[in-house]
């Protein structure tokens, strides 16, 4: 068994249902956000200037906004939950570490504390998947067929 199964069957053994809610919870969240990010892309445009980002600013924008979207559904739903995260993960480990630190670590930037607990509740999500209360674990039910 090599680290990557280890590591699932950990977190297929370590999964109470009451996480599956606070999945789908941030995952919601992620979707509200990418929401409010299409409804103003100049601030999203202006957050990534912040952070010195080499690209193109529309094209970071633009996947911001694309990863939000599908990836909050999606990890809602708990369907390629691991994947979704792994895509989410990167956009806040930039806000976290160049645009929201900018405002300091004081108790009142709430929005630095909410991109934090994201942060961490996507790296849990990493570890351990999406749950029992998924369309990952529907699919493996052994009367359904998956296609490959």
């Amino acid at each position: 068994m090599n680290l990557i199964q280890r590591i699932e069957h950990w977190g297929d053994a370590h999964h109470p249902r009451w996480i599956d809610f606070m999945r789908i919870v941030l995952g919601i969240l992620i979707f509200a956000k990418g929401i409010s990010f299409i409804m103003d892309r100049d601030s999203v445009a202006t957050l990534i200037e912040k952070t010195h980002f080499q690209l193109s600013i529309w094209s970071a924008v633009h996947y911001v906004v694309f990863a939000h979207l599908v990836g909050g559904i999606f990890i809602a739903l708990g369907l390629c939950t691991r994947l979704a995260v792994a895509l989410q993960i990167p956009i806040l480990i930039g806000a976290v570490f160049f645009v929201n630190i900018t405002n300091g670590f004081s108790f009142l930037n709430s929005e630095f504390w909410l991109s934090l607990v994201v942060l961490l509740l996507l790296i849990y999500f990493l570890i351990v998947g999406s749950g029992p209360m998924s369309l990952d674990k529907a699919m493996d039910k052994p009367g359904y067929k998956r296609q490959i």
